[in-house]
């Protein structure tokens, strides 16, 4: 079982249900009710607990980054100047309102952040560093790999119910 103090514990219908819908949001109730061999008032009931107690976040819908035409994935690592509250703040707010960052990360070692951008080709790539990235205050180096190729991309957590088992 995974234990959560501020929640009821996950049992092994609870991680079949979570299974099920990281495969497939849009399962359908009464389908996840057959899978997961409950009745369809039951199974909502889990799943609306789920999500109350905030073990499923939100559903979405992922889309083809090459069929919406945005040719370019890139992994920027970014240093800061200083490491100050404010210039910190700063750069994360500034970070979080650019929608072509699809994920930010703060980290140890040689850069302070891991940035996952999407653009459509080259131009919008410069246009982004030039013009979005290296004017933020407190930005002291970038470093910008481009995807060639991407071999796994997931958002899917890997549980197995038999390690939550007591």
């Amino acid at each position: 079982m995974i234990k959560n103090s501020q929640s009821h514990d996950l049992d092994s219908i609870d991680i079949f249900i979570v299974q099920l819908l990281q495969i497939d949001g849009r399962l359908s109730n009464v389908d996840l009710a057959r899978r997961v061999h409950l009745s369809p008032p039951a199974t909502h009931a889990r799943v609306r607990r789920l999500e109350q107690e905030g073990y499923i976040r939100t559903y979405t819908a992922i889309l083809d980054r090459d069929k919406m035409q945005f040719d370019l994935l890139c992994f920027i690592q970014v240093s800061l100047q200083l490491h100050q509250i404010e210039s910190v703040e700063g750069f994360r707010t500034a970070i979080y309102q650019m929608p072509e960052v699809l994920e930010c990360y703060h980290l140890t070692g040689e850069y302070d952040y891991l940035l996952k951008v999407i653009v459509r080709d080259r131009k919008d790539l410069e246009r982004f560093l030039v013009e979005r990235l290296t004017p933020l205050t407190g930005v002291e180096r970038i470093h910008t790999s481009i995807v060639f190729t991407e071999i796994k991309s997931t958002t899917a957590l890997p549980l197995d119910e038999k390690e939550f088992m007591p």
